[in-house]
């Protein structure tokens, strides 16, 4: 009898993951192993809990794979970079991630030499596309199986398939769906299904217990966001103590909307204290320490590298381009940036920094100046309004 073939099931322990490891092997005789993939959201308990539910389906060969310096490194420091907030809201918390997973179970896929890879995505959401896409680039060799989506299946079906062959446990389905990271949590229910209901207090997984206001002085390297009140961090440390500090006052509660890469409208809440503190001081600090054409550009390419890792497109070439031009505008983002945190809100008060621009002794906002004299400033209006005044003339003010 010839060896069976291998398959690598992205595994989260869930009712369709748990279907599609019974699936493979019983019913389509594959040798299954299942990797799950951790950007920031399992601590050591939940690992071990995930490897005894890979054991319990049967499965020999289960590991956890830890990616979340890569996460930061190759992901959450550009996003920082780009000040990314998709449609203006909401910091990439999960889309960012699973492209990160799927970079991940493609390259283990590759390493143990498997005959396809699955994941169990449906064909009505966005990780469906964002993990085929990363496998049809890095592995395009391999055969992708997704056992939800062809056989398009319901909640009930899977139950009934799992008692079938002996797994019999209780699948209750949460009231509320909860995805967390390294980069923010994603909070799904019946509200976000709808377009007017906002998500209850008992929805959101961290609570308000913080109620007394609280400074705090985020430092930043290069743009890299490394301490907190002059305590110094590697960034990923620093993002989590960030976290633990200001999640408890509920701030970076919100509901996104946007339109899936399928094409419909999606709308789904997410608490990302840590991710919305950093991304809204990185971006005061650089209103300060840039020129108006380096904010004017970032905001464009920032805008299309978010746009693009939500999607997906993570490894189109575009992107280290746009990486680059963004590490390159770092150089003098270097100071602190003051935050005052209260219940469900927060303030940015002010920075410090060497290269703070608004510190130059050439001229100060709504003062007088040193470095020209108001005649320099007529000849300099004049000049500017030429173009104008030509158009007026020929045209007219119909074109007003």
């Amino acid at each position: 009898m010839s060896n069976p073939k291998k398959v690598l099931l992205a595994f989260s322990g869930g009712l369709d993951t748990s279907y599609c490891a019974i699936w493979l092997a019983k019913d389509q005789g594959y040798y299954v192993h299942t990797a799950a993939v951790n950007t920031g959201g399992f601590d050591e308990t939940e690992e071990k809990a995930l490897a005894e539910k890979a054991k319990n389906l049967g499965i020999k060969n289960h590991v956890m794979l830890n990616v979340e310096k890569e996460f930061y490194e190759k992901g959450i420091k550009y996003l920082v970079f780009g000040n990314v907030l998709k449609n203006h809201t909401y910091p990439l918390s999960v889309s960012a991630e699973r492209v990160f997973q799927a970079v991940a179970i493609a390259e283990y896929a590759k390493e143990i030499g498997a005959d396809a890879i699955a994941h169990g995505s449906t064909g009505a959401g966005n990780d469906q596309v964002r993990f085929d896409l990363v496998f049809q680039v890095m592995a395009p060799n391999i055969e992708i199986i997704t056992p939800i989506r062809d056989q398009k299946l319901s909640r009930e079906e899977e139950v009934e398939y799992l008692k079938e062959n002996g797994i019999d446990q209780e699948w209750a389905k949460a009231k509320y769906s909860i995805n967390k990271g390294l980069w923010g949590t994603s909070v799904g229910g019946a509200e976000t299904l709808t377009s007017h209901q906002g998500l209850p207090e008992d929805a959101w997984p961290t609570k308000v217990t913080e109620k007394e206001p609280k400074t705090v002085e985020l430092h930043f390297e290069n743009g890299e966001f490394v301490g907190i009140d002059g305590e110094t961090y590697d960034p990923v440390q620093a993002i989590k103590e960030l976290e633990k500090i200001a999640a408890p006052y509920g701030v970076g509660r919100d509901i996104h909307v946007g339109d899936t890469i399928i094409g419909i409208k999606g709308r789904v809440g997410f608490e990302a204290a840590a991710p919305m503190l950093i991304i809204k001081a990185h971006e005061l600090l650089e209103k300060h320490t840039l020129g108006k054409w380096q904010l004017h550009w970032k905001d464009q390419l920032g805008d299309w590298y978010g746009m693009l890792m939500h999607e997906g497109q993570y490894l189109d070439p575009v992107m280290r381009n746009i990486e680059t031009f963004l590490e390159d505008t770092q150089k003098t983002v270097s100071g602190k940036v003051i935050v005052k945190l209260e219940p469900k809100r927060f303030e940015l008060q002010g920075i410090e920094s060497d290269n703070d621009l608004m510190g130059s002794k050439a001229g100060q906002y709504g003062e007088m100046n040193n470095a020209w004299s108001g005649e320099d400033v007529k000849g300099f209006t004049k000049i500017l309004a030429n173009s104008m005044l030509i158009q007026q003339k020929v045209q007219g003010k119909e074109n007003d």
